[in-house]
Order: structure tokens, then C-alpha cells, then sequence
């Protein structure tokens, strides 16, 4: 008889306040409906604690950081976890003396935090100008060991690049979690990435062969920049991606929504390796990915 390793997942989706209480209570409140509906692992999306205020580049947003070490939303989702029974990945900012990360603590089903991810791509353009408020992350990618499954888990414009996800995966991963802020550019009110968003995590998915869970906002968000008010309508869509990047359950971009699916990763790895795409792999040939320019370094 085969075996069954089953894991249910969920993924998060609700509009920000500014104000931390208030969101903290939302992520409260949702993670405990998911867990009614029998999810065993709960992704959060990024920065829950308040606003996106990446569209500005304002000094006193530097105190919205706080140390890794006795952090009050992680101490609270530990005595949550504990409670429920359940992971709650939890995306903050994080003051580590002079840098400053967008970090992720991992908390399993027993309130242990089994540490954090920093996030290694840093984006920097209108309306996302991580890059001054964020260190390039130095914990190189990571999986975890929860009770439910070995996870990988990444941060927002980390989805873009396949390197992260198949680096996790070949670590062991069997789950990939994206926590996520993301919607319109303030520069070009006609462009639209949701739907470029989700092809390319569903293929991350597919390429892997493991499901993936991604978290997103929802609600417009005023920032006042240097340069006035700057505005960003987050998109939501969150989406649960089944093992050959197939859409499992998706929200829309307007309501508060809690997503779940459920997986059985021993079926699951055992398509894995029969698909033969780790067993053909060739490292070998890959070098060409240590460069900056894509140059080949042999010739």
C-alpha cells in the first residue's frame, strides 16, 4: 500500500491598515479560519504589519524596523502556532544593528521559531524602492523542517527568478511559499503584471514538481513621497499551484480571502523522481549562470 504524506495548505489574502495592531489582528483572525478549514501550514502576506511603504523613500520609515531577537508579532504568531497546531511563516522588517532586511521567521506547529529567510532580491523602481530601505539578504536560500513538511520559502520579487525556487527544491523543499506585495505601477497606470505574475511562480511549480502557495495583498495604499502622494492598487490573486503549475484555487483582486488546498507529497515525490527532471540535470553545463553577463567562462 502506498504511503501518504498529506499536508494542507493555505494561503492569505486582506487589505492593510496602517496601523499594526489592526493588521496583526486581521492575520489573527484569518490564520485561525484556515485552521477551522483544516490547513496545517498558513502563509501570511509580506509586511502584513502596515502599509506597502516602499513607494516612498522617507527617513522615518526606518522605525518601522524592528530586532529579530523578542520581535512582538513573532512572539504572538509562536503563542498562535502553538495554540493551533499549525506553521505561520511571518514576514517583518528587520533591524539587525546597521542593516536592515525584509526578513521572514518560520514558526512550526509547537510555537518553536526554526529561524529566518532574508530576502536576497532587492527591487528598486517607482512605486518599489526596496533598495533603500533593504540589505540584500545573507542567509542564501533556505528549507525548513516543520512538522508537516520541509518548506522553502521566499520573498515577493525572489518569485521572479527560478534560480531561488530550484535552489530550495534541491535542498529538499516540498512546498514553495511566496508572501507578496505587489499591484499596479505608479509609472504606467496601463500596465498590468498579475497574470505575468502567476505564469511565472506556475512554473516554478511545474519545473520543480512541488505545489506552490503565494500571498498577496489587496486595497489601494497612499504613500506621501518626497515627490507628493503615490498610490499603488495591490491586485491580490493569490493562488495555490498544484505540482505541474496547474491553478488549484486563485482569489480575485478585490476581496479578503483564505485559500486552501491539499497535497500528498508522497504521490507527489514519487511523480517527482519518476519525471526525471532532477535525475537529468547537468551542473556541469551551468556555469554560465556565474556570470553577470551570461557569458560562457570556458571560452
Amino acid at each position: 500500500m502506498a504511503r501518504r504524506k498529506e499536508v494542507v495548505v493555505s494561503a492569505l489574502q486582506f487589505a492593510c491598515s496602517d496601523d499594526v495592531a489592526t493588521n496583526v489582528d486581521t492575520a489573527e483572525r484569518l490564520v485561525r479560519s484556515a485552521h477551522e478549514k483544516g490547513a496545517n501550514i498558513i502563509l501570511i502576506q509580506e509586511l502584513f504589519e502596515g502599509y506597502y511603504f516602499c513607494q516612498a523613500q522617507k527617513e522615518d520609515f526606518f522605525q518601522r524596523a524592528k530586532p529579530y531577537k523578542d520581535h512582538p508579532t513573532i512572539l504572538r504568531m509562536q503563542k498562535l502556532a502553538k495554540e493551533l497546531g499549525v506553521v505561520i511563516p511571518v514576514s517583518f522588517f528587520e533591524e539587525a544593528n546597521n542593516a536592515h532586511y525584509n526578513s521572514i521567521a518560520i514558526i512550526d506547529a509547537d510555537g518553536t521559531d526554526l529561524g529566518i529567510y532574508r530576502k536576497s532580491h532587492i527591487p528598486d523602481g517607482p512605486g518599489y524602492q526596496e533598495k533603500f530601505y533593504f540589505n540584500p539578504g545573507d542567509t542564501g536560500f533556505k528549507v525548513f523542517q516543520t512538522k508537516f513538511a520541509k518548506i522553502g520559502v521566499a520573498i515577493c520579487w525572489d518569485q521572479w527568478f527560478p534560480e531561488a525556487a530550484r535552489a530550495m527544491v534541491l535542498q529538499g523543499a516540498e512546498l514553495l511559499f511566496y508572501p507578496t506585495a505587489i499591484g499596479s505601477e505608479p509609472q504606467d497606470e496601463g500596465l498590468d503584471s498579475r497574470e505575468h505574475w502567476k505564469r511565472v511562480m506556475q512554473g516554478h511549480a511545474g519545473a520543480n514538481l512541488v505545489p506552490l502557495i503565494a500571498s498577496n495583498r489587496i486595497g489601494k495604499e497612499v504613500i506621501e513621497t518626497e515627490h507628493g502622494k503615490s498610490s499603488i492598487t495591490f491586485y491580490g490573486n493569490s493562488f495555490i499551484a498544484g505540482p505541474t503549475g496547474e491553478i488549484i484555487t486563485v482569489a480575485n483582486d478585490k476581496e479578503e480571502a483564505i485559500l486552501v488546498a491539499e497535497f500528498d507529497l508522497d504521490q507527489i515525490k514519487s511523480k517527482r523522481h519518476s519525471w526525471g527532471i532532477f535525475r537529468d540535470r547537468r551542473p556541469d553545463l551551468y556555469k554560465v549562470l556565474l556570470t553577470l553577463d551570461g557569458s560562457n567562462p570556458s571560452l
